[in-house]
């Protein structure tokens, strides 16, 4: 039996979400829209401009519901949680191995071989399905440079070794990935790489929205087992930053973000008319097509997978919850070091 907590997601401007009795009420222009019993949710997350009562926000600090403001983009704001009640005895492990450079460079070899094991399945797989010879090569050629790079990581010296092996494979793959977009509306969705804060293309705007979901689950998933989602092994440590979440959805971009933008914008379900340019070049994704994106990405973590290293079938939105356990276990030193989830 698996217990899946929904995240609630408020995305229409100027929304009310407020308290009633034992759930939560949204009200749009004084008229009430969704209510949801609060046993029902895991975390609510909000989207730019929405108004939340101070009742609400008490009564979801008492029950552990997480509460996460983002911008209109999806980036993160703020995060409104109870009081601590992770595990001190496992922190304390946790910030004893982090000072360990031989398991902080284990830990960061494993979260890299995982991330760059499923993004090479997702080139091999694009590689087999296309029809276009030239899409083939560039698909195959990226997928061979990938696993050369996971060659390289077990004999990586250094955390700084590792993080340029990741460096130059992530040009690699991103180089790649447009190919994997079909012909006729790829002109609209190109790209030049990764950017960032603020992203500059259409397919970057889509991918950091549901970047900002994915890592929004990963610290959850991290702080329900009791880990401290601040402090990390791959990324370094910095005030505000979640390492650990970051090093935690390195093996889930592929699966939960990647493969999902790609089937958004292969279907037609996302657009070149729901991402606009803004001043300055930034690219972002507008209106309803956020709701679209959002119901997608609940849908994709319903689905079923079988995990390889359990034999078991779960559903995918489980996963970080399941990975956030071999984390903590790995650090108690239960496991022999951590093992990344590796899609087939």
């Amino acid at each position: 039996m698996y217990q899946l907590l929904n995240t609630l997601y408020i995305m229409t401007p100027n929304a009310y979400a407020h308290l009633e009795n034992d759930t939560l009420r949204i009200d749009v222009e004084r008229q009430k829209k969704l209510q949801v019993p609060l046993h029902h949710l895991g975390s609510v997350v909000c989207f730019g401009n929405v108004m939340i009562s101070p009742a609400l926000m008490h009564r979801c600090a008492d029950d552990g519901i997480s509460l996460v403001l983002l911008n209109g983009s999806g980036r993160f704001k703020a995060r409104l949680e109870g009081a601590i009640s992770g595990n001190i005895l496992l922190r304390q492990a946790q910030h004893r191995v982090a000072a360990d450079e031989q398991f902080a460079l284990a830990t960061a070899q494993a979260v890299i071989a995982g991330k760059l094991r499923n993004a090479r399945q997702v080139l091999m797989r694009g590689a087999r399905e296309t029809n276009d010879a030239q899409d083939q090569k560039v698909l195959s050629d990226a997928a061979v440079s990938l696993a050369n790079s996971i060659r390289n990581l077990p004999v990586a010296g250094d955390l700084d070794v590792v993080r340029g092996i990741e460096g130059d494979a992530a040009k690699v793959y991103f180089s790649a990935l447009p190919y994997l977009v079909r012909l006729n509306v790829r002109e609209h969705f190109t790209m030049d790489g990764r950017s960032r804060r603020p992203p500059r293309d259409r397919f970057n705007a889509l991918l950091s929205f549901l970047y900002s979901m994915v890592m929004n689950d990963c610290r959850s998933a991290l702080e329900s087992v009791g880990l401290d989602p601040q402090l990390g092994f791959l990324h370094a440590v910095r005030p505000g930053r979640a390492a650990l979440a970051l090093d935690l959805m390195e093996e889930f971009r592929a699966i939960l973000a990647d493969r999902l933008a790609l089937t958004l914008i292969n279907r037609g379900q996302i657009t070149v008319r729901d991402l606009t340019e803004h001043e300055g070049g930034a690219v972002y994704l507008e209106g309803d097509a956020r709701k679209v994106v959002v119901t997608a990405y609940q849908e994709r973590k319903q689905e079923e997978i079988t995990h390889p290293l359990l034999e078991t079938k779960m559903p995918i939105g489980l996963l970080p919850q399941l990975q956030a356990r071999f984390m903590a276990r790995a650090i108690r030193g239960e496991m022999d070091g951590y093992i990344p989830f590796l899609v087939k």
